[in-house]
């Protein structure tokens, strides 16, 4: 690739009086825009022939990376392949052209479609009702907890307004309460990984009446399975809370286990994730909200043309993601979607046991879907996990999620999905084994990566304080 060419900006390609389009002659007459909607001078666009155009952004999608073009190990993100049937039916112009507004009766597919992806979300998790008004995980969050504020309420339960939200959470859980006007109680973990029960029972004993809820992500942050569930879910319930689930990694739970039988009473789904349809770049996203029976009346949503509680969305959030959703499960069959859960737990471990012995393991055994690093075994190299990350892109590999969960230092937390095949692991493996053995033989090397990405490595510092988000257009030489 010419990076002369290809690694500039549209507006460094352009050339006065050049087009990329012609227009037919103007049949309809002439008419005088108003001078008030009018700009002062011409918009400063660029002026290219479309061979440059259509070149320019082939080579700049070129260096994007996607699960279609590698290996995606990025922990807690769980970015599984999104299969092509899904695609095809997403793009179906029967459902592609929908518009919320029209008639009920010209979309009674449609709503069909929703009726069984719900049976099918019930049948998974154990819940018994769900709603798909919430546009992505957060999202989900907010509207769960909006259901439980409002349960409360309408209970007369008014001083219910704080979350137990453990310190390995994602970090949405506590956003997401904070949003809805709740306070935040942090529970300790223990050594393992897992929430400490007893700071819990204290937690508990001490402000109990005020406890509206307690979050929770199963397996956690770390990929640990909380083996305490049961005991957790009895003495919230003993003390008037409810329990929810934060769905975002279901993933190693398909098949395997279902929260409603857990003891949780809300949770919400990143059918984004667990569903395929990877998520990134802000969108597209669905987080449906499940809850037991007898809660479905609390949802933040519409009732009619009246309002009983803040509505989150007046539509079915993104029907499109439904419909890729209910494509996957559909393709799995009932038989299939159990082995999603031990698979990706399979994976994940086969990755930690071939790297635990050149990369730090701080909670030792089995780990569900992902598990987390902290950095190098060998921390007298100096090479961070920053550095590791970097050099991965050398290898054509993204890098695994960096410095989440907050509770190590160097933290490196990887997701293989149980789509991956085992040779793709082996390659990852390798890779990751070889950049162990560089961070020995030649540090600098590892430490200066990437050295094969159009742009090396850049200031992160600088660029998240003091980030460029606009082009001034200025003096340019000619291109050689």
């Amino acid at each position: 690739m010419n990076n002369r060419l290809y690694g500039n900006l549209i507006f460094e390609l352009s050339k006065s009086g050049r087009r990329g389009y012609s227009l037919p002659k103007n049949n309809f007459g002439s008419y005088e825009i108003p001078k008030e909607i009018c700009r002062a001078e011409d918009a400063a666009l660029p002026e290219c022939d479309e061979l440059t155009v259509v070149r320019h952004y082939t080579n700049l999608s070129n260096n994007n990376f996607g699960v279609d073009t590698g290996f995606y190990p990025l922990g807690s993100c769980t970015m599984k392949y999104n299969p092509k049937i899904n695609e095809e039916m997403a793009a179906l112009p029967q459902f592609q052209n929908l518009h919320p507004s029209q008639p009920a009766h010209t979309v009674t597919g449609a709503q069909a479609l929703v009726t069984l992806l719900k049976k099918s979300l019930c049948a998974l998790t154990g819940l018994a009702h769900f709603t798909f008004k919430p546009y992505a995980g957060a999202h989900g969050e907010l509207t769960g907890l909006m259901t439980i504020d409002n349960y409360h309420r309408s209970r007369g339960d008014l001083q219910r307004k704080k979350v137990i939200v453990p310190d390995s959470a994602h970090g949405t859980n506590p956003a997401s309460a904070a949003v809805c006007g709740l306070e935040i109680v942090e529970v300790k973990s223990l050594a393992n990984g897992q929430v400490d029960f007893e700071d819990l029972q204290r937690i508990v004993a001490e402000q109990g009446s005020e406890i509206a809820a307690m979050m929770m992500t199963n397996p956690n942050t770390l990929g640990l399975f909380e083996t305490r569930i049961p005991e957790i879910a009895t003495l919230i319930h003993g003390c008037g809370g409810l329990m929810y689930y934060d769905g975002a990694n279901l993933n190693p739970m398909l098949g395997a286990c279902r929260p409603g039988d857990m003891g949780f009473d809300v949770m919400h789904i990143n059918l984004h994730k667990t569903f395929s349809t990877p998520h990134g770049g802000g969108g597209p996203g669905s987080g449906p909200v499940g809850v037991r029976e007898g809660l479905q009346a609390f949802f933040a949503e519409q009732s009619g043309k009246a309002e009983r509680f803040p509505c989150v969305s007046p539509y079915q959030g993104n029907y499109a993601v439904m419909m890729r959703a209910y494509a996957y499960i559909l393709s799995l069959g009932r038989e299939n979607v159990k082995m999603v859960g031990p698979l990706a737990t399979l994976n994940a471990n086969y990755i930690k046991e071939s790297l635990k012995d050149v990369y730090e393991l701080p909670i030792s055994g089995l780990c569900c879907h992902e598990f987390v690093f902290d950095g190098l075994k060998d921390k007298a190299t100096g090479v961070t996990t920053m550095d590791v990350a970097k050099r991965l892109l050398d290898y054509g590999y993204h890098a695994p999620t960096i410095y989440f969960p907050l509770l190590f230092h160097e933290s490196l937390m990887i997701e293989p999905t149980e789509n991956e095949s085992k040779e793709t692991l082996d390659g990852f493996i390798a890779v990751m084994r070889q950049i162990a053995s560089e961070a020995k033989t030649d540090p600098d090397l590892v430490k200066s990566a990437p050295h094969t990405t159009p742009i090396g490595r850049v200031d992160d510092v600088l660029a998240a304080k003091h980030p460029v988000t606009t082009y001034r257009q200025m003096t340019l030489s000619p291109l050689s």
